[in-house]
């Protein structure tokens, strides 16, 4: 039997609550502000120990994108989003009851985080501590838990290491920066303007940053810092600097490739890597590094200690209502942002 909060319980019913909708793949223009969700339909569809969440805060990522074009896989018509802040106001049958009124964040919704209510699987979402703000925690689990498994997992930054880091002004990038610079690394970044290169130096505690449109091969720049190379690129970019970040590194580094801003990279001659020093490639996703709950659990505890203590800082440069999430994307894609994108709910 489905639990709900006592003052939600009658309430409930003819209610309708707002969200984003992508009726078919393709651009921007797609994204569709639709005010006819049923709340009692949602709240009835917890199954299992899932909870139902009244979303404040929904972070916008570049994953978003990708679904909503159609290059990872998703049926129309979908809610978009993966990563969103708010209150618990229903759990599934076998859910918690407890959890009912907990501040929480989560990633990977099972319906889709651009809308008010939120279905959540519990291997999706954890409870945040009292100083965190739900905007703070909509803009940070998805990329902070990214950042995180890069850093520390994916190539295992250490002191002594150098290490590039693309779109370094970005959400992901500012935290990454962040992170590795923390772990002992000298950090270069890669940006396209003089006021994101100032952000990444300032907030992302990057040591170097290479402007692109400055100087075309980034690669060459890299070799003017390191004449070795660096021990790991992190590139979040895909098509357009995989060849550069491949040109990059010294013997023995790692290329961790894990996204496709400028499109998907091209596949790769396993050859390709013995021919530039007996490389190693991944291609990670967060899912494969949050699989086991002690796992998450760690990398979650890890992120909201180093935002409360401020050694890591999130940087929110663009709040946006909900009904404005196609202009948050055409920003993102338009690589018109600095830090996060985060869509104000409620």
């Amino acid at each position: 039997m489905l639990r709900l909060g006592r003052s939600l319980f009658a309430a409930t019913r003819n209610m309708s609550f707002s969200r984003v909708l992508v009726n078919e793949h393709g651009g921007a223009d797609k994204l569709t502000f639709d005010k006819n969700g049923n709340v009692e339909e949602m709240m009835k569809s917890a199954v299992g120990s899932e909870v139902i969440v009244k979303n404040s805060f929904a972070g916008v990522n570049y994953i978003d994108t990708y679904f909503r074009t159609g290059l990872y896989p998703a049926t129309p018509p979908f809610t978009v989003g993966q990563e969103g802040a708010g209150e618990v106001v229903a759990v599934g049958p076998d859910g918690d009851k407890g959890m009912i009124g907990k501040k929480v964040g989560f990633w990977g919704s099972r319906s889709g985080s651009y809308a008010e209510y939120v279905r959540v699987g519990p291997e999706q979402l954890a409870v945040l501590p009292e100083s965190l703000e739900l905007k703070v925690a909509a803009a940070s689990l998805l990329q902070g838990l990214t950042s995180h498994y890069l850093c520390h997992s994916s190539y295992q930054v250490k002191k002594g290491d150098w290490v590039l880091v693309h779109a370094a002004a970005g959400g992901c990038g500012l935290l990454l920066g962040q992170m590795c610079k923390n772990a002992g690394a000298t950090v270069i970044g890669t940006c396209g303007t003089a006021e994101k290169a100032e952000l990444a130096k300032k907030v992302g505690k990057f040591d170097h940053i290479i402007n692109y449109t400055e100087v075309p091969n980034f690669a060459e720049e890299v070799r003017k810092l390191v004449p070795a190379g660096v021990n790991a690129v992190f590139d979040g970019v895909g098509k357009s600097t995989f060849e550069g970040s491949i040109a990059s590194l010294r013997t023995r580094g790692t290329m961790v490739s894990f996204g496709n801003a400028s499109g998907a990279v091209e596949p790769v001659a396993p050859l390709t890597l013995t021919k530039n020093g007996s490389l190693f490639l991944t291609r990670p996703t967060l899912k494969d590094y949050i699989s086991c709950p002690e796992e998450r659990a760690q990398r979650t505890a890890d992120l909201f200690k180093w935002l409360s203590e401020g050694s890591v800082v999130q940087t929110i440069n663009n709040v946006l209502p909900l009904q404005e999430s196609r202009k948050a994307h055409e920003i993102l894609e338009g690589r018109q942002t600095t830090g996060k994108v985060v869509l104000q709910i409620a």
